[in-house]
């Protein structure tokens, strides 16, 4: 039963089964586990750039395409949910009007781009992307009547999401049943689902196929592939995939700005969690994400209470200070990708089978 879940690509290590058990189980608990915002706030980024972060894995790790276009796709989503809502109110049907115009901008775009730069080599489709959302950002920070400019744009869900809706008058488990945690479970639910999507194409006949045109283009062409087709179609799935994302972070944030999407940060985040969780697993995105949400968010909070006992000793206090964050920051992703040069779930798998060899 859980092979066929999991389309029989299961995560052949005893201690990443583990890890993967124990993040769904936080992910699943985590509003009545953990009290606070930041928390809850922790646990829908993770949810979301777990579809963003795998999505941008089908591209790299499964085809070989390095793609700098996958933040705009992000950023479509949230901005075409944020204009529908902020344009037309709090409805469902504004929702859905966003989404989907959304869907189908990115899914377009991302054909066009593929068209015109995959026949051509690798590097020129690299550099085309990077143009294009550089073109989009610079779009987005023009546009202010629609896009809100530098501020970005604050809208409302329909009530049924929002805080002020409570689903039942009393708590559970001392934590209130109310439309931000439907709001929740909502963006978890979705994130579960197209990973599980994205597990089945993988380990489908087309995802064998784009793991055959990435070690080798000429012999998988040599065979009868049709290449160029199988590409463009990982291209616009991978694209639509990403914009599922955005929509998801809108959702959840009721907030969309140029800072939190089309910043170029965003785009190198989703490289590194891509990395260090392992190219070519989807599960890596898992383990890549998890680690750098959980870091970004608490390494400060962690750095603090290591300051505040050592104020004896000025020089290490100093070095601990929680303003030198991102330099601990720098420091775990320096020497995860050391260490684990093939990333976690590939560095465990190869555990795995050297034990059963």
């Amino acid at each position: 039963m859980l092979s066929h879940i999991l389309s029989g690509d299961l995560p052949r290590s005893r201690l990443l089964s583990a890890l993967l058990l124990a993040v769904l189980i936080y992910l699943a608990t985590a509003p009545f586990l953990f009290s606070g915002a930041r928390s809850l706030n922790v646990a829908a980024t993770i949810c979301v750039f777990l579809v963003l972060v795998a999505s941008y894995d089908l591209l790299l790790g499964y085809c070989g395409i390095v793609s700098f276009a996958h933040g705009m796709y992000f950023a479509m989503g949230s901005y075409g949910v944020a204009i529908a809502l902020h344009a037309k109110g709090p409805t469902w049907s504004a929702l859905a009007l966003g989404a989907g115009s959304a869907l189908l901008a990115s899914a377009v775009l991302s054909l066009l781009i593929a068209l015109v730069s995959l026949r051509v080599k690798a590097i020129f489709y690299t550099m085309s992307t990077l143009a294009v959302a550089s073109a989009f950002s610079a779009l987005v920070l023009r546009l202010s009547s629609f896009t809100g400019g530098d501020d970005g744009l604050n809208f409302r869900l329909p009530e049924l999401l929002t805080p002020g809706y409570m689903l039942l008058e009393s708590d559970v488990l001392g934590t209130s049943i109310n439309g931000k945690l439907l709001a929740y479970y909502l963006v978890f639910a979705c994130s579960l689902l197209l990973f599980l999507l994205m597990l089945r194409v993988v380990n489908s006949r087309f995802g064998r196929v784009l793991e055959a045109v990435r070690e080798n283009e000429f012999r998988a062409e040599a065979i009868g592939y049709q290449t160029l087709h199988y590409r463009l179609a990982a291209n616009c799935l991978a694209a639509v995939l990403a914009t599922c994302a955005g929509i998801l972070m809108a959702i959840w944030l009721r907030y969309v700005g140029p800072q939190t999407t089309v910043s170029f940060t965003v785009m190198l985040n989703i490289l590194l969690m891509c990395v260090i969780g392992g190219l070519g697993t989807v599960y890596g995105a898992i383990i890549g994400v998890v680690i750098f949400v959980v870091a970004e968010n608490y390494i400060q909070v962690g750095l603090h209470g290591i300051n505040e006992n050592l104020t004896s000793v000025p020089l290490l206090a100093s070095l601990f200070h929680p303003d030198r964050w991102l330099l601990w920051f720098g420091t775990i992703f320096v020497l995860s990708v050391y260490f684990f040069p093939t990333g976690i779930v590939g560095k465990l798998r190869e555990q795995r089978s050297r034990l059963i060899g």
